[in-house]
Parts: C-alpha cells; sequence; structure tokens
C-alpha cells in the first residue's frame, strides 16, 4: 500500500497550471519537522514536493500560499529523468489525494479569524449580555 499522510508548513506559493488537455495542475513543497532533535538540539526539516490535481489543486491554489500549514495525504511517486547534463535522476513527488487548510484565514480574507464574533446587526456588533442558568441545577 503506498499511502503518505503529512503535515507541514508551504515553503513557497502554489503554482497553477494547466495540461496541454486542459487538466488543472498545482505544484507546492512543504516543510515537515521531524519528531526529533539532532544530538547538538537542533530540530531536523524534509522538504517534500507535492502535486494537486482538477479540482483540489484549483483549492490549494486559491487558499493556501507560503506558510500555511497544512495536511497532504496522498501516494508516493517516482519519476526517473536525464537532467541538462545527461545524468539520470529520480524525482519524488507526493500526489495528493486530500489537502486540509489548517491555518485560519485572515480577517480580511473572508474566513474564520480565530476569534468568536457577535451576530451583527445593520453592520454593527450586537450588545450580548451573559445568561446566567446555572441557579437551577440540582448538581
Amino acid at each position: 500500500m503506498n499511502k503518505v499522510f503529512l503535515i507541514g508548513n508551504l515553503t513557497r506559493d502554489p503554482e497553477l497550471t494547466e495540461t496541454t488537455s486542459g487538466i488543472s495542475v498545482c505544484r507546492f513543497a512543504i516543510a515537515v519537522n521531524r519528531s526529533y532533535s539532532s544530538a547538538n538540539g537542533e530540530r531536523q526539516t524534509d522538504f517534500f514536493n507535492c502535486v494537486a490535481w482538477r479540482g483540489l489543486g484549483e483549492n490549494v491554489a486559491r487558499y493556501a500560499k507560503k506558510g500555511n500549514k497544512v495536511a497532504v495525504s496522498g501516494s508516493v511517486e517516482l519519476r526517473n529523468y536525464e537532467d541538462s547534463q545527461g545524468v539520470k535522476r529520480t524525482g519524488i513527488d507526493i500526489v495528493a489525494q486530500d489537502v486540509e487548510f489548517l491555518t485560519p484565514r485572515a480577517n480580511g480574507e473572508g474566513g474564520y479569524d480565530g476569534a468568536p464574533s457577535a451576530p451583527s446587526q445593520g453592520g454593527k456588533r450586537a450588545n450580548l449580555q451573559a445568561f446566567d442558568d446555572d441557579a437551577d441545577i440540582p448538581f
């Protein structure tokens, strides 16, 4: 079974392109910290190139940016190619089957800002009052 699950931060903004047949493909890279430190106390980091196809790729390109934390599940794919000097090389890609966005969006981006908001009334925040209903509880 070829299955991988990674949580890390994007190292650059995602790049969305299309194949010649019009299929969307998004390429991005994530940095994943290892769960242990080296002998001198430094935390080691691994870097993974990821590929997301079609609608998933479009969503990654639309909602993710450099520095965002994401969870990627998918499979490992090996690519064999020749570089410009004719040397045979192997590339490793993570082909994403699911990407979860773990960084909350900032206030101006139309998403969750990390703080609960009160229902608005005509563009103003409603004045909410605390309600203590614990008086009737027998325990």
